[in-house]
């Protein structure tokens, strides 16, 4: 009987409480979904691998890593108990509800590293989400498996030599040429380290903005759009070269450092200071130290009749309205005079009316030879006044990609929407709303470049 559940757990990676039946149906299913994604059919046939497989067809291969050593870790512990069982005479001891213990926190862990994967599963056959009824226990889950897998009714978004075939494109896709003036970004990646195992926030990103563009930057939620504008103002560094005008931006970081203007969407201002002694600390802060004091004043007076503060330059903060202090937060980064200028959501709040205003002194700031990048969730209101547009979207790999660097005109025509909304949309996930199309674009755009 011992030999029979350590065969049990070392085939089918659990304790013998399903049937015979059961077990042989999910590993018939695993089967049909390898054969339509593109894999070897017998991987079902072994264990534990089988569910990093699994992973790869789902566009999971992170939870699928994590699978993969929980389920060992359920073989190790699981035949470990039998084996102390055995030898105490299936006597309960510490040692035994110690293991017990163990093998049903690494086997509740795994569960919910297998219900990120079926989602993947669902988002790749473009299945309703109460189909995760089904996969939630070992009875079930074999229904969707077989059905998805031998039912010509159900295919596949996409095949794993697809996703495959696209990070090799995109890994030999060309970098952009450097240019003395406007800003150059030439980005390999972008990778953190989470539960020791490393996961790539951006990858192959490339492209050259010329002086006196207003740029808008799209992209759904996860898609990397904070994390890119931190790589390209230095703040975050990635495994890239940036250049701004002909220097780097990570070399030469130090000089770089009054170049550049970021203005995040939460404004940080003390609602005591006025206005001009909020612009006057800004210029200590941000002006380099050899600009004397009478200079330093001379700027604050200028940016302040550039963005309409100085009537109310006496006034406190916290008695502006909304509108002013968006200006007075824009202020205190154009101090500088900076080349590039990076705005998330400046219209954050701001009616219409109000919105049309900012944007356009964005625009007058751009003409001047400036570069503006921007953030913002309602382009459309105020598209006319951008040159080009970025759209960063999340792959099956859950990677941010650049799906689109041109014109506005050009963008409608890659994606065959007019509105900028509807681009985002477009490339956003199933499980966000979206039409779950951006693999399609990515790689669309990288054979137009390449």
């Amino acid at each position: 009987m011992k030999a029979l559940n350590i065969a049990s757990i070392l085939l089918f990676e659990t304790t013998p409480d399903l049937t015979l039946v059961f077990m042989l149906l999910f590993i018939v299913g695993l089967a049909g979904i390898f054969r339509k994604s593109g894999l070897k059919w017998w991987w079902a046939l072994v264990p534990c691998y089988r569910g990093f497989q699994l992973s790869s067809c789902a566009g999971r291969e992170s939870e699928g890593r994590m699978y993969f050593l929980t389920s060992l870790a359920v073989v190790a512990l699981s035949i470990t108990g039998i084996l102390v069982l055995k030898q105490q005479g299936d006597n309960l001891s510490g040692t035994a509800v110690l293991l017990t213990i163990l093998v049903l926190t690494v086997r509740i862990a795994r569960f919910f590293y297998s219900i990120r994967i079926f989602m993947g599963l669902i988002e790749v056959y473009g299945v309703k989400k109460r189909w995760l009824w089904l996969c939630l226990t070992s009875y079930t889950s074999w229904i969707p498996l077989v059905i998805w897998g031998w039912s010509n009714a159900y295919q596949p978004g996409w095949k794993v030599e697809d996703i495959k075939a696209l990070l090799a494109k995109l890994a030999h896709q060309g970098s952009a040429t450097v240019m003395d003036k406007g800003l150059t970004v030439n980005l390999k990646d972008r990778t953190v380290t989470e539960n020791f195992q490393k996961k790539v926030l951006l990858r192959d990103i490339h492209m050259a903005i010329p002086q006196g563009h207003m740029v808008l930057l799209l992209g759904g939620s996860g898609a990397g759009k904070t994390t890119f504008l931190n790589a390209v103002n230095g703040y975050e560094k990635a495994n890239a070269e940036v250049m701004l005008n002909g220097s780097n931006m990570y070399t030469q970081y130090k000089k770089m450092q009054y170049e550049v203007g970021f203005v995040p969407q939460s404004e940080m201002m003390r609602g005591k200071n006025t206005v001009i002694n909020t612009l006057m600390d800004a210029a200590k802060l941000r002006l380099p130290m050899d600009v004397s004091a009478a200079d330093r004043k001379a700027r604050v007076e200028e940016v302040m009749e550039i963005f309409g503060l100085t009537p109310v330059k006496n006034n406190l903060v916290e008695k502006l309205s909304g509108g002013q202090k968006k200006r007075l937060s824009i202020s205190m980064e154009f101090i500088s005079n900076p080349s590039l200028f990076i705005l998330d959501e400046p219209d954050s709040g701001l009616d219409g009316v109000m919105a049309r205003e900012l944007f356009e002194q964005l625009r007058k700031i751009a003409d001047t030879g400036k570069i503006v990048i921007v953030i913002t969730h309602t382009p459309d209101r105020v598209i006319d006044l951008f040159d080009d547009v970025i759209v960063l979207a999340k792959d099956s790999a859950r990677t941010g990609r650049l799906a689109f660097y041109g014109s506005i005109e050009d963008a409608r025509k890659f994606f065959g929407r007019e509105r900028m909304e509807q681009i985002v949309k477009s490339v956003n996930r199933v499980e966000e709303g979206g039409d779950g199309l951006a693999d399609e674009f990515v790689m669309k755009y990288a054979k137009e470049v390449a």
